[in-house]
């Protein structure tokens, strides 16, 4: 396969395509190339969108050309697109931050059209951004992804390209999300994913409830940590910081800790009374383990039937730990894990949810 690669230096310092940098024939000998978003490329991404998901899909960016535009041209999102010679959009990509870390970039939001599957087509765009692009980019310094667990395709892809499975959000994706191609009965689980390019050695507080739990989670990241456990109380004289986001059709809410106070306890029941009054079934929290007195806040959610989701690695430029909350049995049966270390996380969490549903959080 051919590899053209030449790239030039914009005034922000993201480097963009001066021309096509794969090119590949299909099946049927037709001509497809693969390269940068370019607005003319804005109609094709909402059709392929329209194709798969239908109006179902939660980002309704990607139902508009207009909007999609402006983010890629402001550098909120970095679309890339496998095209036909006659400039028909069948596979896209998308690189956007999505964490409080603005070095921390996620990869997600691919598709490919249903007649171009099969081609290699989801590899050759994640070969270009994992092993080409994103090694130049002085302000990537991690990827994450979520990759979903009604299939195993996208989980295998992914681990080809030296992703490591830290975390899993049971129940993220609402069945809605795939109705029109029928492949998930329930909600949807993810694996949350991650790549370190650019290594940052820091300090970490493991809450004692799940020392064991993280330090299994911590031992395949090719990055350096000073492990440290969580033992200081809540501090009195501090206040909760943090943001919520609640995604709508999705019902789910995720909410950034950002400083953990004395009041965390009256934080959180006030969060939820907010978020479960806009119709959220799915509660997500992101704790900073640089926080000395994580361990406290944890023993507080456990309390409140939240329970073990994972690490999060560079979330708040320090790593981040999450816990969620589901208003529902998770559908534990029809999650699908490809790997060992996921099927291991799946254990863990699987049991972490028994434990905290049924009053026995304090139990080991």
């Amino acid at each position: 396969m051919l590899n053209r690669l030449r790239m030039a230096r914009t005034r922000n310092g993201i480097h963009k395509m001066t021309q096509t940098d794969l090119r590949k024939e299909d099946a049927a000998g037709e001509d497809i190339e693969i390269g940068f978003f370019r607005p003319e490329d804005a109609e094709g991404i909402v059709a392929l969108f329209r194709s798969v998901y239908g109006e179902g899909y939660p980002v309704r960016l990607f139902y508009d050309p207009a909007a999609l535009t402006a983010a890629n041209e402001a550098g909120q999102y970095y679309s890339l697109v496998a095209r036909t010679g006659s400039a028909t959009v069948v596979a896209v990509e998308n690189l956007f931050r999505s964490a409080p870390c603005k070095s921390l970039y996620e990869i997600g939001a691919g598709l490919v059209l249903k007649e171009y599957r099969n081609q290699g087509l989801t590899k050759q765009l994640f070969r270009f951004v994992f092993e080409d692009w994103v090694p130049s980019q002085a302000g990537i310094e991690e990827l994450w992804g979520e990759p979903v667990c009604n299939h195993l395709h996208m989980q295998r892809t992914v681990g080809q390209f030296k992703h490591i499975e830290y975390a899993l959000e049971v129940a993220l994706m609402p069945a809605a999300a795939y109705e029109k191609e029928k492949s998930a009965p329930g909600r949807v689980a993810a694996l949350s994913v991650f790549r370190c390019y650019k290594p940052r050695p820091h300090r970490v507080y493991l809450p004692k409830a799940y020392e064991q739990e993280l330090r299994f989670l911590y031992s395949a990241m090719n990055d350096k940590r000073e492990i440290l456990l969580s033992e200081e109380n809540l501090p009195a004289a501090m206040q909760c910081r943090g943001e919520t986001t609640v995604f709508d059709f999705a019902s789910v809410g995720r909410v950034a800790v950002h400083a953990i106070g004395g009041d965390f306890h009256d934080y959180v029941r006030e969060l939820e009374t907010t978020t479960l009054n806009k119709g959220v079934s799915v509660i997500q929290m992101w704790l900073d383990l640089g926080s000395p007195c994580v361990g406290a806040a944890v023993d507080i959610l456990r309390k409140q039937g939240y329970f073990l989701g994972g690490l999060l690695p560079r979330w708040f430029d320090s790593d981040g730990f999450l816990m969620q909350k589901v208003l529902m049995d998770p559908d534990f049966d029809s999650i699908q894990l490809y790997s060992d270390r996921s099927k291991h996380i799946f254990a863990m969490v699987k049991e972490d949810w028994l434990r905290t549903q049924t009053g026995t959080c304090g139990k080991r």
